[in-house]
């Protein structure tokens, strides 16, 4: 598997951060515990860059002008002898703000959005019906562990 990612990383992104590195770990992740843990010869492109980007790209390809925190463009077409499964594409000011929200380092939060991309590529859908968002949630879940991430899932009671 080939994970290919746009070298121009937007300045948005924390440079001491190997995002390169991070797609990577988080696509191998997310296919491992899927239900094609031995794809292999595809490809899967990521790029992390800005709000603007992510917003453009959103208005025109769903309609919605409005940035969001990542989009997933399945190709499933084949490139130079290997499938090309998709690209994924995260937006920086929206990563970081969820990441705060939930009080998660941006590159937790960045890794769980490049796994959750990666299951749309492979056909995944939590909008199409509940046990579905389950099941994608569940796949989520075991693949951050592998990667020592928390389950984003879950939710925290705090004592009044």
């Amino acid at each position: 598997m080939t994970i290919l990612v746009d070298s121009d990383v937007s300045g948005d992104w924390d440079s001491q951060t190997d995002w390169a590195a991070l797609a990577e770990r988080a696509v191998r992740a997310a296919v491992e515990h899927s239900d094609w843990p031995g794809l292999a010869d595809t490809e899967v492109s990521v790029k992390f860059t800005s709000d603007d980007e992510v917003r453009g790209l959103n208005a025109g390809w769903r309609g919605k002008d409005k940035a969001t925190n990542v989009l997933s463009f399945p190709m499933a077409e084949e490139v130079e002898g290997a499938p090309m499964l998709g690209d994924i594409v995260l937006a920086a000011g929206v990563c970081t703000q969820e990441a705060a929200e939930k009080n998660v380092a941006v590159e937790s939060h960045a890794t769980h959005l490049v796994v959750h991309g990666t299951l749309h590529l492979l056909g995944y859908d939590h909008e199409t019906s509940d046990a579905d968002a389950e099941a994608m949630e569940e796949i989520e879940r075991r693949a951050l562990a592998s990667l020592g991430i928390a389950d984003p899932y879950r939710i925290i009671e705090v004592e009044p």
